[in-house]
């Protein structure tokens, strides 16, 4: 798998990373999961392994002591550099899975749509779990590769199913692209990713507590949407078309020793 390195170059990921109210609603959604994962924000510090333009981290540093954005885009991480200022956020060019920050460098780590669009996820989860301080937690959204339509090049029906070779042929005959770059995994391969971190489900949680996660926008309370939502859930999660997991750093290494590491997050000169 190749990166791609100016994802905001698509016309679709353009569109979408450059709408403030839209980054600014999904903003909302991630801050309302990790307050009921951990509680008060205020005293900790936040990665956000994949900024973009930077609006999100923005909305971040609302609530968060310090908050770090990554990413490979060179122009989306200009954009937010110029565009974003604030004592407790900055934005560095860097590649997800060779980040240059110390071990144990952030109490959280955002990890949101992002898994696909790397050569090597489990290098990145590897890497997301370096830098996180012993307990830290990530937060993970992820597309599920059973998710009927597509959206990274507009809404295409089954690309993700398709064997790369066809998905590349199917972008072009569809006009929207050349290369397939995104590499999505099911819920089965998702599982095994994250099989070194202690995970907690919020998938349920925020569609049957729209409300409180900022999901209204998705699903509304008490609509026949959020009860075929569930019923589907509990009868095959399997299916679910995205997932949104909260991933903790063990306090214990697998030897049984504790962790250690500082939580200054510097970055390591290279």
């Amino acid at each position: 798998m190749e990166y791609q390195s100016n994802y905001t170059e698509n016309p679709v990921a353009k569109r979408n990373m450059y709408d403030e109210h839209a980054r600014e609603a999904k903003a909302h959604k991630i801050v309302a999961v990790l307050e009921h994962a951990c509680g008060n924000l205020s005293s900790l510090s936040i990665l956000d392994v994949s900024c973009s333009t930077g609006i999100i981290p923005r909305f971040f540093s609302r609530h968060f002591h310090k908050v770090v954005g990554i990413d490979i885009d060179e122009g989306a991480v200009a954009f937010a550099q110029t565009s974003h200022s604030g004592t407790n956020l900055e934005f560095h060019v860097m590649d997800a899975l060779h980040t240059r920050f110390q071990d144990a460098s952030f109490d959280v780590v955002v990890c949101n749509q992002m898994y696909e669009h790397v050569p090597d996820a489990q290098q990145l989860l590897a890497e997301i779990r370096r830098v996180l301080v012993p307990g830290g937690v990530c937060y993970f959204g992820a597309t599920n590769r059973l998710k009927v339509i597509e959206t990274h090049y507009g809404r295409i029906p089954f690309l993700s199913y398709l064997p790369k070779p066809l998905a590349h042929r199917y972008l072009q005959v569809l006009g929207r692209g050349r290369h397939y770059y995104e590499n999505l995994h099911t819920y089965w391969t998702l599982k095994k990713l994250c099989s070194n971190f202690e995970v907690s489900d919020y998938t349920v949680e925020v569609i049957r507590d729209p409300e409180r996660f900022f999901a209204s926008d998705m699903v509304a309370a008490g609509s026949a949407q959020q009860r075929l939502a569930l019923a589907v859930l509990k009868l095959a999660y399997w299916l679910s078309p995205g997932y949104i997991w909260i991933l903790r750093k063990p306090k214990l290494s697998q030897d049984g020793l504790a962790d250690t590491g500082d939580n200054s997050a510097h970055i390591v000169s290279g």
